[in-house]
């Protein structure tokens, strides 16, 4: 799959006014036929409102409002299900920070002709993670952790920055997950190696949000912890298998 035109782009927002509206001009900038979702949590900051003036003027943009905070997770599900009902081939999803590099998704969907899951990745080889040495000590925990729970050898579980064949995209739409924040991601891995998902890592330089405060609390590590247990136990009673790398690909 070479072209970006068969994705829809997954933007999830909680108060990013000062970050969403550049970020969908750099999307689309990037790769002028993808279509780009964006799903709020109801941001008091206005997200909501500056980007229905985009969708007023540019078609490609689509905006769901949800009635109150329900967490990254279940955004994720939600523009899921929006994918579905519409046939997209393909979805990607981003961190609505500034974070993740654009202009990357073409090289992502380049791999979902021998791959289910592309993870942009921190920790292999020509990755980066230009954040605060706070976050970089979290991040580095959280994945450890992620992995001992998963028994995997990916490196970054926690990444946000992804591309999903359909096929994948629509089991996992199905899932009984225990998430609503920022954990979901580990499960949707976990989930998607239980499938036998082909999953490759591509190197990424993750950069620390150029606007606005993080949203990971207290309440999201806790909530991860209750995860990494869950998914512990399921390894440990074998109820996971590993993800594959492709044969011909290799985690950079």
């Amino acid at each position: 799959m070479s072209s970006a035109h068969t994705c829809l782009v997954i933007l999830p927002t909680y108060n990013e006014r000062s970050n969403i509206s550049g970020l969908i001009h750099d999307v689309l900038r990037a790769h002028p036929g993808v279509h780009v979702l964006v799903v709020d949590d109801s941001s008091p900051d206005g997200t909501a409102e500056t980007v229905r003036e985009i969708t007023a003027v540019d078609d490609r943009v689509d905006l769901i409002v949800r009635a109150a905070k329900l967490g990254l997770g279940t955004a994720y599900l939600a523009g899921f299900q929006w994918a579905r009902d519409r046939n997209f081939p393909a979805v990607c999803t981003m961190d609505s920070d500034n974070s993740h590099d654009p202009r990357l998704i073409s090289q992502f969907l380049s791999k979902l002709d021998h791959a289910d899951l592309v993870i942009g990745s921190r920790y292999v080889a020509g990755g980066k993670n230009n954040c605060s040495p706070a976050r970089k000590i979290v991040s580095s925990v959280a994945n450890r952790i992620a992995r001992l729970s998963l028994g995997t050898a990916i490196r970054d579980c926690t990444s946000g920055y992804r591309v999903y064949s359909a096929p994948l995209m629509r089991e996992l739409s199905t899932c009984a997950y225990r998430s609503r924040g920022f954990s979901m991601l580990v499960e949707l891995l976990g989930e998607s190696m239980r499938r036998h998902a082909r999953i490759i890592e591509l190197p990424i330089a993750f950069t620390d949000r150029s606007a606005g405060r993080s949203k990971l609390g207290s309440r999201e590590i806790i909530e991860s912890l209750r995860v990494y247990g869950k998914l512990s136990y399921r390894h440990l009673n074998g109820s996971h298998a590993r993800g594959e790398v492709p044969s011909g690909t290799e985690r950079r």
